[in-house]
């Protein structure tokens, strides 16, 4: 695998000028204005017999501006300015890549590399737009240095409000930073950015790789989102899909030069059986350079501080993780059914991202246990900094369904939330985006259920089952925190057991955005229990940022009791003790060591019993316990 990395590197060295300038091929690809005002355009269209240029520019005459044809499937075209000096192509003005096929159709397409797309209310398709304003937005702040412990907050910018509509990067910068600041997370995680035609895609058929989505706002509304979110210290990452591309061919890569392949493989190879989406062809150079340019657009042009990179198993294997389980013996990972050429281009991708911007963070999300995956490149690695721990969520969900409480298994879950690759690092979360959604439920929603609906109010009586909810949703999330990973997630809205699910407007719901929303007033009601998850949540981040657990060695497990249903570890020296039995509390619980207490989920204004003495010190003694010299009683 090095060697076929290490031969692509070469490749780019003697025959593109380096991998620098093969990655700087956004600002030449597309349409770009030059200094003197001309405008020169670039596209690939192997299978084209002609391109041309037409737009408002030229009253849409689809013939008057053919581009020359270069090698490799190669077109260009310059326009010189106008008599005036001023652009030929004005700032705002639509545009469309003209192609005559093979068979001798007219093809009207959206560039690939076009930079704003918007659609009309009374469109199905989205518009091209050209975008170069006569002042971007200018960055006032530095990116937040690389950070040691990583708490990311999940966010969707459309649903982030209580109203129901599509949401604004100006809601977000003014409205959800600021929350995500005061809960203690120093990442936010920005979902469905890079245009998809289709809402209730949750952003993952993307038809315009270098265009943010228009459905928020402008692209200078993004900037300053982003710019906001760096004076606060909040590192900001792409959800980045390169793992495949909507099928949509008006306004989207498909046949985008009339035939079945150009960035994609032809045939069945080329489309996803489930996802209905297409695959791209990694082993083709221009591939290659169209997506390692849209890594390196999204962070110098935006200042993004990395990527999630969606869709990681998909790409690593030719059967796409389709009907297959990954067990972690090491025959799943090496041999004929792994697409090396899609394993080359994420190393390719990592290695481009860490040599020009070391202080870039990127992460995989791969259910499949790839090894050495989150390992540099220079071992053979895939270069990635984390990857995503998907079987813990998994595993919260299977016991809240699956067992009584009594049944709950100790060693299970110490197992579930330990068992992770030496020196690979884990983002560790107890849910997702994927468990909000329609189909699926929270956490909070699994263990509470129809009484969020009637039973959340302080007025109302504490019922047993809202009790037990609250004080799991709690212990669970800390439990995964401090033990899961080197790094914690949290999906926007799950910290304070937000209600119900979520559904983007789509024909099944009649269009409705009730669901497609996130109710952060919950928190602000004094009369709702909701605010006691939402300190919790707030004072645990808090917490980690002071000790720094997360980039600490892995906790010591001292103990995981069966019968009590006890778990104690130790980590940054700091000890983590939790009881997980349905009914039962201890009195002089014999553990192995000296201690105050810093954080109780017991506590009055998390919605806790108050059991517990905060002012009592625990000391320690020469006793023995658990193969540790010293013990205390608790």
């Amino acid at each position: 695998r090095y060697s076929l990395f290490y031969n692509h590197l070469k490749n780019i060295e003697e025959n593109e000028g380096g991998l620098d300038k093969f990655s700087r091929s956004y600002k030449t690809f597309g349409v770009n204005q030059f200094v003197d005002g001309g405008i020169y355009c670039k596209e690939w269209a192997p299978g084209a017999e002609a391109v041309f240029l037409a737009g408002d520019f030229n009253g849409w005459n689809p013939f008057s501006h053919p581009y020359k044809k270069m090698e490799y499937g190669k077109w260009e075209l310059f326009i010189p300015p106008g008599q005036d000096g001023y652009p030929p192509v004005p700032h705002g003005s639509k545009l469309k890549v003209v192609i005559r096929a093979q068979n001798g159709d007219l093809l009207y397409r959206i560039s690939p590399w076009a930079r704003y797309v918007v659609r009309e209310e009374n469109k199905v398709n989205y518009d091209w737009v050209h975008w170069n304003p006569p002042q971007s937005y200018i960055h006032k702040h530095p990116p937040p240095q690389k950070l040691k412990s990583l708490r990311i907050y999940e966010s969707h910018v459309g649903i982030a409000s209580p109203e129901g509509k599509v949401s604004s990067y100006k809601n977000f910068t003014y409205n959800v930073l600021p929350r995500i600041k005061y809960l203690g997370y120093n990442c936010v995680q920005v979902m469905a950015i890079m245009e998809h035609a289709y809402y209730a895609s949750f952003g993952y058929q993307v038809t315009s790789f270098f265009a943010a989505s228009s459905r928020y706002g402008t692209p200078d509304e993004l900037k300053e989102m982003i710019d906001v979110a760096h004076s606060m210290g909040i590192t900001v990452l792409l959800d980045v899909v390169h793992s495949h591309a909507s099928k949509n061919s008006e306004d989207g890569l498909n046949q985008f030069d009339g035939t079945d392949s150009c960035f994609f493989h032809s045939g069945p190879k080329g489309t996803h059986q489930l996802w209905d989406s297409r695959l791209f062809d990694y082993a083709n150079w221009e591939v290659l350079r169209f997506l390692l340019s849209n890594l390196r657009m999204w962070i110098e042009d935006y200042r993004f501080d990395g990527f999630r990179f969606d869709g990681v198993t998909s790409m690593l294997y030719h059967h796409h993780g389709i009907g297959t389980g990954f067990s972690g013996d090491y025959n799943e990972y090496f041999g004929l059914h792994v697409d090396e050429d899609a394993l080359c281009y994420l190393m390719l991708a990592n290695h481009m991202i860490h040599f020009l911007h070391p202080e870039c963070i990127t992460i995989a999300e791969d259910v499949s246990g790839m090894p050495a995956l989150c390992r540099p490149v220079a071992e053979g690695g895939g270069g990635f900094d984390y990857r995503l721990a998907m079987a813990i969520p998994d595993k919260w969900i299977q016991i809240i369904k699956e067992l009584k409480d009594e049944d709950w298994n100790m060693g299970n879950i110490v197992h579930t939330l330990t068992n992770r690759r030496y020196e690979e690092k884990y983002i560790a979360y107890a849910e997702s985006h994927d468990q909000a959604l329609v189909g699926d439920k929270t956490l909070a929603f699994r263990l509470m259920d129809a009484e969020m609906y009637t039973n959340m109010s302080v007025l109302s009586p504490l019922t047993a089952v809202i009790d037990r909810g609250i004080q799991l949703h709690k212990m669970i999330r800390l439990i995964t925190h401090a033990l899961g990973g080197e790094s914690y997630l949290n999906f926007m809205g799950n910290e304070f057991g937000h209600p119900e699910w979520l559904d983007f407007p789509r024909e099944g719901n009649n269009e409705s955005y009730h669901y497609a929303r996130r109710q952060f007033n919950l928190t602000e009601d004094d009369l709702l229990r909701y605010r006691f998850l939402n300190a919790f949540d707030r004072d645990m981040n808090n917490l980690e940022e002071r000790f720094g657990w997360l980039a600490s060695p892995p906790g010591y497990v001292s103990e995981k009791h069966e019968s009590n249903k006890v778990i104690a570890f130790e980590r940054a020296g700091l000890i983590f003790i939790f009881n997980f039995h349905p009914y039962q509390s201890y009195v002089n619980y014999r553990l192995f060591f000296k201690y105050k207490i810093l954080l109780d989920s017991d506590a009055g204004e998390y919605g806790g019993h108050q059991r517990l003495d905060h002012s009592t010190e625990y000391f320690s003694e020469e006793y023995p316990h658990n193969y540790r010299p010293n013990s205390v009683m608790v």
